[in-house]
C-alpha cells in the first residue's frame, strides 16, 4: 500500500515506495559516509537519512529511480525526517505512475479554451494563423494539455506548461496596455512558443526527465525549428516576421550563461524573458514554501529552511489571508483605477 509524503507523521513506522530526486554521501563527524536522500511523490517530498550499511546499497539506485523503504519518521530541528532502515530499488512497473506526477489545479480543458480566446483576439493574421495552426495541430495539442513545464523548479506537474502559458499570456495583457508601443501579438506568441519545444524535450510517464532529443537539441532550438514549418505552410507569412518570432524563442532564457544561443534583442523579446523569468520563480518560491510547511511539525516554523535554488532562507508570514482571498482583494484594488489612473 502506498503512503503519501503528506501523511507521514512523527514515529510513524513507514514502508512505502518513493522516488528518489537528489542523493548524496557526506560524512559523519567520526568520518563514516551516510546516505542523505530527499524522497518524493505527487504530495510532496521529505529529507530521508541511511546510517548503516550505506556501502552495500550506495551504487544500486540512482537519481529519478524509483526505491521501497522501510523506516522511521522523527523530527529533526522540528521537521520531518525519514530514518531508513532498509533500502532497495524497484522497477517502474511496479509503481503506479498517477502517486508520482502531481496535476495542475486548474482544469487544462478549460485553461486551453482561455489560452484560445486570447490568441482568437489578435490582430496580425499571420500571427493568430500561426498559433491557431499549431495549438489546434492534433500531435501537439494532446501533449500541450499534459506536458510539464520543467523536469524541476517550476510547474513540474502535469499540466504545468498550459499552467504557466496561459499566466505569462495574461499578464502580456496587462503589459501591453501599461506601456506603449508593444506589439501584443508577438508577445503572446512569446508566451506560447517560449517553451512549446518541452513537449518534446521531456517525458513524463512515470516522473519528469529529459528524452534523447532533449539533451541533445533542446526546448529553444525545437521551438524555433517549429515556428519555422508552421510558418512555412502559411501563404504569404513575411520572412522578417518568422525571424522575429525565432529569435523571440531563442533569446527568452535571457543570457548565454543560461542556454540562450541570443540574447534579446527586440523590446518584445525583452518582456517574454523576463516575465517567463519573474512566472517560473514565483511559482517555484511558491512551491517551495508551501512544501517547507508541510515539513514542520506542531506549530508553523517562522522560516523555512535554506533552498538551494534562491541561496537563501524565507520568513514565513503567519497573518496572510488564503491565495483565493488574496487575489480577489487584488482584483478588486485594481478595478478601481481607470486606465489613465494607473501608476
Amino acid at each position: 500500500m502506498k503512503i503519501f509524503v503528506k501523511d507521514l507523521k512523527d514515529k510513524d513506522q513507514v514502508e512505502s515506495y518513493f522516488l528518489v530526486r537528489t542523493k548524496s554521501t557526506p560524512l559523519t563527524k567520526n568520518g563514516k559516509p551516510y546516505l542523505a536522500l530527499m524522497l518524493g511523490d505527487c504530495s510532496g517530498a521529505i529529507e530521508a537519512r541511511m546510517w548503516d550499511n550505506v556501502d552495500k546499497i550506495i551504487d544500486s539506485f540512482q537519481v529519478d529511480d524509483f526505491v521501497r523503504v522501510r523506516g522511521t519518521v522523527n523530527l529533526y530541528q522540528k521537521r520531518k525526517q525519514l530514518i531508513i532502515g532498509e533500502l532497495s530499488k524497484i522497477s517502474k512497473s511496479e509503481i503506479n505512475s498517477a502517486d508520482f506526477l502531481p496535476s495542475s489545479k486548474f482544469e487544462s480543458d478549460i485553461m486551453f479554451k482561455n489560452l484560445m480566446a486570447i490568441v482568437n483576439g489578435m490582430k496580425n493574421k499571420y500571427l493568430r494563423q500561426l498559433c491557431l495552426d499549431t495549438l489546434e495541430d492534433p500531435e501537439i495539442k494532446p501533449k500541450y494539455l499534459k506536458c510539464p513545464a520543467a523536469r524541476t523548479i517550476h510547474h513540474n506537474w502535469v499540466g504545468g506548461l498550459l499552467e504557466h502559458t496561459l499566466s505569462i499570456s495574461k499578464m502580456m495583457l496587462f503589459v501591453a496596455s501599461h506601456y506603449e508601443g508593444l506589439d501584443l501579438d508577438l508577445l503572446i506568441v512569446g508566451a506560447i512558443f517560449h517553451d512549446i519545444g518541452k513537449i518534446w524535450e521531456l517525458s513524463y510517464e512515470s516522473n519528469v526527465s529529459y528524452t534523447d532529443v532533449g539533451r541533445l537539441v533542446g526546448h529553444l532550438v525545437l521551438g524555433s525549428e517549429l515556428i519555422e514549418k508552421k510558418a512555412s505552410q502559411i501563404k504569404g507569412f513575411p520572412e522578417e516576421l518568422k525571424n522575429i518570432c525565432k529569435h523571440i524563442v531563442l533569446s527568452h532564457h535571457g543570457k548565454y550563461e543560461y542556454g540562450s544561443p541570443k540574447r534579446p534583442k527586440l523590446l518584445e523579446a525583452f518582456i517574454v524573458s523576463y516575465i517567463d523569468d519573474l512566472d517560473s520563480k514565483i511559482a517555484a518560491l511558491q512551491g517551495f514554501i508551501q512544501s517547507e510547511k508541510s515539513k514542520s511539525a506542531g506549530e508553523q516554523a517562522s522560516w523555512t529552511g535554506h533552498s538551494s535554488v534562491f541561496d537563501r532562507y524565507f520568513f514565513i508570514r503567519k497573518d496572510l489571508k488564503s491565495a483565493s482571498q488574496e487575489a480577489g482583494a487584488n482584483d478588486q484594488r485594481l478595478s478601481q483605477f481607470e486606465p489613465e489612473q494607473q501608476l
